[in-house]
């Protein structure tokens, strides 16, 4: 018997882990493929909720996914590593060192993975567009770590609040659906706490939304970007539009018109770009901001052992936005023809992009979403509820195809039972 195809899947997001688990379903049960998990985390968490992670209204532990007992399964392994090199010659991928960041101690040496074929799935991180200061003053929350990170300091900011009387100023670069989630997000948990009488007096939370754009999410039709620029500074968040950051320091944002913004919290939620890897795996293609350049097969463009999908790929000639809904979409289409490619060598078929719409929700305060038409739904008190609770439904929908239906719907029940024990927002 010849030994099976090997498979390598570097990357456990929404894209990577949904590929991984339906191929360990089909081709991995039957021993005919050996799949590897690569990923430089031990669990998966939905991106989309990170900003609920920061804010302490969802608790990160209820609801990340354990690679090392979901590969086992569903019929793949994984291994913890950070991809730092590619030889395409001898198929063969490098993984990091592993440090310990205290005292520099080796944790693991290099190591290195055959493969017959590589699936990336990588995903993204805010782009910095070489502003100065941003990578030594700003967060980011491009992974649950840093999400985490900054959950931590904002509990902490808070309790000097509670217990000084001082204001807590955050501020926000980016007027996409992230930096807008999260300005609400983090009222949202402000509003909860108030209601523990921690103190007699709540203190004051100061955040200002900063986005170059004439306006917040540009990606959606003006009507929604209107109605929810009304809605976050009916919450008392500052919305600033084209305001174009031009400098960080440890103070605050320095503005293109030459204003300041002085915050104690910066987060930087602007733009999009692959991880800086991608430049340096043995001459794959990339566009300006590192995306793998794909053929619409999603098979990179020098060579067609290596597929990219989800925010570090880049259709050739017809990009796609970086969104967990291509991400998701793409995962399907290889689990539905990789085995085809892999057992018959029959070539892979163009992904077609199936727009199903977008959904954004500001905590419990409203809420909007589109269709592929254009036409909009939502907004208002009750009016607003239907995104959100589409937004949960979309998260919902993703545990299910994870776990299964039966193992999905006791995640629900639990995640439910849950919040009638702990406190609706993260205290400890």
């Amino acid at each position: 018997m010849s030994n099976p195809f090997r498979l390598v899947i570097v990357g456990g997001g929404i894209a990577g882990l949904a590929l991984a688990t339906r191929l360990g379903k089909s081709l991995g049960r039957s021993g005919k493929l050996d799949i590897t998990l690569v990923d430089k985390g031990f669990s998966h968490v939905w991106k989309p909720m990170l900003h609920c992670f920061a804010a302490g209204t969802a608790r990160n532990e209820n609801d990340r996914i354990t690679f090392i007992s979901h590969a086992a399964g569903h019929n793949f392994r994984f291994c913890y590593g950070e991809i730092s090199g590619l030889d395409r010659a001898n198929r063969r991928i490098t993984l990091a060192p592993l440090v310990e960041k205290d005292d520099d101690n080796v944790v693991l040496e290099e190591r290195y993975l055959d493969y017959d074929g590589i699936v990336f799935a990588i995903g993204s991180r805010a782009n910095d567009f070489g502003t100065p200061g941003v990578l030594e003053h700003c967060i980011f929350l491009d992974n649950v770590v840093e999400a985490n990170n900054f959950n931590e300091r904002f509990r902490h900011a808070l309790l000097q609040a509670y217990g000084r009387g001082t204001p807590v100023d955050i501020a926000i670069v980016g007027g996409g659906a992230t930096g807008v989630q999260l300005a609400a997000e983090l009222h949202k948990a402000l509003d909860i706490g108030s209601l523990y009488n921690f103190t007699p007096k709540t203190p004051d939370m100061r955040v200002t939304l900063l986005e170059a754009g004439p306006r917040i999410l540009p990606s959606f039709p003006e009507d929604v970007s209107a109605a929810a620029h009304k809605q976050l500074e009916a919450l008392n968040i500052s919305v600033r539009t084209g305001a174009m950051v031009s400098g960080v320091d440890e103070s605050g944002f320095l503005l293109k018109d030459g204003s300041r913004v002085d915050a104690q919290f910066r987060v930087w939620a602007a733009g999009v770009k692959a991880p800086d890897v991608t430049r340096a795996l043995d001459g794959l293609e990339c566009t300006r901001g590192g995306q793998f350049v794909v053929k619409p097969s999603l098979q990179t463009t020098m060579d067609d052992r290596i597929f990219a999908m989800g925010d570090c790929s880049s259709i050739q000639n017809d990009p796609l936005p970086p969104t967990a809904q291509v991400a998701r979409q793409e995962a399907h289409h290889l689990a539905k023809h990789l085995p085809a490619w892999i057992l018959n060598q029959k070539p892979v078929p163009a992904f077609t992009f199936n727009n199903k719409g977008a959904i954004v929700a500001l905590g419990s305060y409203n809420g909007w979403g589109t269709f592929p038409d254009g036409k909009t739904f939502g907004g208002g008190a009750l009016h607003g509820l239907s995104a959100r609770l589409g937004h949960t439904a979309l998260y919902r929908q993703h545990q299910i195809e994870l776990y299964g239906l039966r193992r999905g719907l006791i995640a629900c029940l639990s995640d439910w039972l849950d919040g009638f024990v702990r406190p609706s927002v993260r205290m400890d």
